[in-house]
Order: structure tokens, then C-alpha cells, then sequence
């Protein structure tokens, strides 16, 4: 065959055009393996990982971050479903040229991108209604019970808003609608009783005994005449021949406080409240006016007088506050260092000086307080009993007499005090039982041996009559 045959050139052709289309098919098989292989790893699974992140703290841009990226990324309505086709199928031929073409890896056969609903949170709904905790918690099981016996007593709210003490103060309002929540709602009603049921036994007896009192009891209490002075006993056989009408916690004390009471405000069947005067009788302001004498009004009035006075007034009324108040003080002070007994004394023990922390004893008639140092000992030594820097080596004396009675001589510098009284250096006081001697900030009591300075008073006596 020639080569400008044209049968030949069209074979030829054509075999260059099929060698070209299986060129093609080649490249675009070697291009899926190789893109498969990539996807797949070659084979080889990957190790599984949880998709969800690690929760840490974040910071504040990270929070204005994380929100914007979920507000961005939030799908509404149902998940979509993305099919793929699987690289084993038949591509089209417009496929083919686009893969040829871009080069674009193929994705796995079988994969569906799904994407996932908004999850809800769940909101817990209360199984009350707000107004009903909140009564509950306002009204204490201690409160209905009171309400309760109250109203039981009186039959009147009125009488309840106005006699009863509850836990906080409520309207006449609230207390009827209290009642009235007890009687008809049962959910509140149920509470309640569970809540009262709970208490304790002597809580119930307590609120019981604060019950009002009836008219009937009030009736036969009034019967009792004020002139007389009934006794325990009379009350309680009021109790015993009446027990249906009086409250179960009655007791006969609580009775009597009671009959006293209404003897106070006149409310007994023997008393009677005198009536104003009606008419003439009654003085009014002008009437008053009119006998005033005119020559009184006339006396001049010292202002300044006046007024100097009532500041001292003013300033009496002060101190004698500030004493009142530190009065109580005083006395637990005494209490603590005398103590609730009386010491017991021996035979050769005349007074004992007792202190916060030791006591002293004093055996002879006559004996030495101060500050004991290395060249000077005395026979009481306050440094014993706590800072003793400002006490003067030999503070003072003291001396029990023939007569029987005890005296302290001030010989330091610093004043004593004596029952609150200051004792001057080179001065001396007499000392009762119980005294309270102060030295530079120490306090002591003075205790007296009563029995044995008796005894030696009435030798005294004896010697003086020989």
C-alpha cells in the first residue's frame, strides 16, 4: 500500500486516536489510585479520636470568640444528607474531564456529611407556684398553730391580729387570708398540717400555753371579787369543776396572772369604772382660763436661773444613768472574786484579803501590804497577784483593834481606794466585811472573820466591865 492512500491514513488515524483515549484512561485510573490511596492511608486505618474538645477554662476574648464562631456555624431545620458517589462506578465523560482536569482528590465511597440539630436545654419546672412558697415561707408552723388555737379561743380574728404575738407582724389582711388558705386550699392546708406535725412536743405545749382566754373563762375568773386575795388552791378548783371550759394547758399560776390583770384594768364583777361627768359638769379650757388668777401670772421668772439649773438637773440625771449602768458591772466583779460562799476560816484567822488570783490570810493583828524586794520582805506581797510596778514598797497597814474593828493606813504614794472611796497617804479608813480595796489597779474583798472577832469582842467587853 502507498502512503497516499487514503484508506491507509484513515487507519491511521484512528489507531492514534484509540492509542490517545487509552492514554487517557490510563492517566485517569493511575489519578483515582493515587487519590485513593491518599484517602485511605494506603490501606491502613487510622487510630480513632474523639471529636469533642477538651474543656478548659477560656478567657474572655476566647468566650467572645467561641460565641461568634457557634452563632456562625448554628444550622436550623432538619440534617442534611450529602451522598457521594463511590469511585468504583462508571464516571460520565463530563466527570472524567473534570477530574482530569482540576485534579482534585475524590472522597471515600459510602460517606454521608450529616449535621447535627441545635440540642434544647431542659428548663425544671417548680411543682408549686411561687405565691404558695412563698406564704409557706413567710408563715411559720409555730404561727398556724398559734392562728389556730386563737381562733379556737376567740372566734374572732380580730381579737387574734390584736392579742397574739407572731413571729413577724401581720396585717389583720394576711391573717384572714391565712385562715381562710387553712380552710379551703388544700395544698397549703396539707403543708401546713405536715409542717405542725413535725414539731416538737414541748414547742406544742409552749405555743398552747399562750392561748387567748374565752369570754367564758374571762366570765368565771370575773366572778372572784377583788377585795379578796385568792391563793393557788382557789384556782385550782376552778379548774377541776369546770374542765370543758377552761384550755387543757391551763395551769392555776397562769390564772392568777390573769385574774390580776383584769383586777389591773377594772374588768372584775365587783368593780366599775366611775363615767366622765356629763354636761355642766365638765371643765372646759376657756372655764379653766377664767380661774386662773391674773396676779400669779405676774411673778417674774428667773431665766437664767432656770435654766442653770436644769442643766444641772440634766447632768445629776446623767451620772446617776452612768452609776445605774455600771452598777451590774460592779457587781459581777464582786461576785467573781468573793465567790458564791463565804471562805471557811480557822481559829487563828482574823480576815483574809482574797484576790483574783491568790488569797491572803491575816493571823496577826497587825500586818504589812507592799511590793517585797531582796532587801525588804513584808507579810503581803501584792506582786503575787499580777503588775505590782506602781506599788510602793510599803503600800500600807492593816490593824485590827481592841473593839474589834479593822482600819487601813495609806503609807505609799499613791492613794487606796476603799468601797470606791480614795484614801490619801498618811490617811486611814475604817474596813467593813466585803470590802472592796483597789491599789493601783488590783482589787481585793476584805473578809472578816465574824465568829472569831466576836469572841474577841466579847472579851473586850469583859475586860472593860472588870
Amino acid at each position: 500500500m502507498q502512503a497516499g492512500d487514503p484508506v491507509v491514513g484513515a487507519s491511521v488515524a484512528l489507531a492514534g486516536a484509540q492509542s490517545r483515549s487509552e492514554d487517557e484512561e490510563s492517566l485517569g485510573v493511575k489519578d483515582v489510585k493515587r487519590t485513593a490511596t491518599q484517602a485511605f492511608g494506603s490501606g491502613v486505618p487510622k487510630r480513632r479520636s474523639s471529636s469533642r474538645s477538651i474543656k478548659r477554662k477560656k478567657f474572655d476574648d476566647e468566650l467572645v470568640e467561641s460565641s461568634l464562631v457557634k452563632s456562625s456555624s448554628r444550622v436550623k431545620g432538619p440534617p442534611v444528607i450529602e451522598p457521594v458517589r463511590c469511585s468504583g462506578s462508571e464516571p460520565s465523560s463530563t466527570e472524567k474531564k473534570k477530574v482530569t482536569k482540576s485534579g482534585a482528590a475524590l472522597t471515600p465511597p459510602l460517606t454521608m456529611v450529616i449535621n447535627p440539630a441545635p440540642i434544647t436545654k431542659r428548663v425544671k419546672k417548680s411543682k408549686q407556684p411561687l405565691h404558695i412558697t412563698k406564704d409557706l415561707g413567710r408563715w411559720k408552723p409555730t404561727d398556724d398553730l398559734l392562728l389556730i388555737n386563737a381562733v379556737l379561743q376567740t372566734t374572732d380574728l380580730t381579737s387574734v391580729h390584736l392579742g397574739v404575738k407572731f413571729s413577724c407582724r401581720f396585717t389583720l389582711r394576711e391573717i384572714k387570708e391565712r385562715w381562710y388558705a387553712l380552710l379551703y386550699d388544700p395544698v397549703i392546708s396539707k403543708l401546713a398540717w405536715q409542717a405542725m406535725r413535725q414539731l416538737h412536743p414541748e414547742a406544742i405545749a409552749a405555743i398552747q400555753s399562750k392561748a387567748l382566754f374565752s369570754q367564758a373563762e374571762e366570765a368565771l375568773l370575773a366572778k372572784i371579787g377583788s377585795t379578796s386575795q385568792p391563793k393557788l388552791d382557789v384556782f385550782q378548783e376552778l379548774l377541776s369543776k369546770h374542765p370543758g371550759v377552761f384550755h387543757p394547758s391551763r395551769t392555776p399560776k397562769s390564772l392568777l396572772v390573769h385574774w390580776q390583770l383584769l383586777k389591773q384594768y377594772y374588768l372584775l364583777d365587783d368593780q366599775s369604772v366611775q363615767p366622765l361627768p356629763k354636761g355642766d359638769q365638765v371643765l372646759n379650757f376657756s372655764d379653766a382660763e377664767q380661774m386662773v388668777d391674773d396676779v400669779k401670772l405676774k411673778e417674774s421668772r428667773d431665766e437664767v436661773l432656770e435654766h442653770e439649773l436644769m442643766i444641772s438637773d440634766r447632768h445629776q440625771k446623767r451620772e446617776i444613768r452612768q452609776l445605774e449602768q455600771e452598777l451590774p458591772r460592779w457587781q459581777v466583779l464582786v461576785d467573781s472574786i468573793t465567790g458564791m460562799s463565804m471562805p471557811d476560816f480557822d481559829n487563828q484567822t482574823l480576815a483574809a484579803l482574797r484576790g483574783r488570783m491568790v488569797r491572803y490570810l491575816m493571823r496577826s493583828r497587825e500586818i504589812t501590804l507592799g511590793r517585797a524586794t531582796k532587801d525588804k520582805q513584808i507579810d503581803v506581797d501584792l506582786s503575787l497577784e499580777g503588775p505590782a510596778w506602781k506599788i510602793s514598797r510599803k503600800q500600807g497597814i492593816i490593824k485590827l483593834k481592841n473593839n474589834g474593828d479593822f482600819f487601813i493606813a495609806n503609807e505609799g504614794r499613791r492613794p487606796i481606794y476603799i468601797d470606791g472611796r480614795p484614801v490619801l497617804s498618811g490617811n486611814k479608813w475604817k474596813l467593813n466585811n466585803n470590802s472592796v480595796v483597789e491599789i493601783a489597779g488590783l482589787r481585793f474583798v476584805f473578809l472578816i472573820n465574824l465568829e472569831l472577832i466576836s469572841l474577841i469582842k466579847a472579851e473586850a467587853a469583859k475586860m472593860t466591865q472588870q
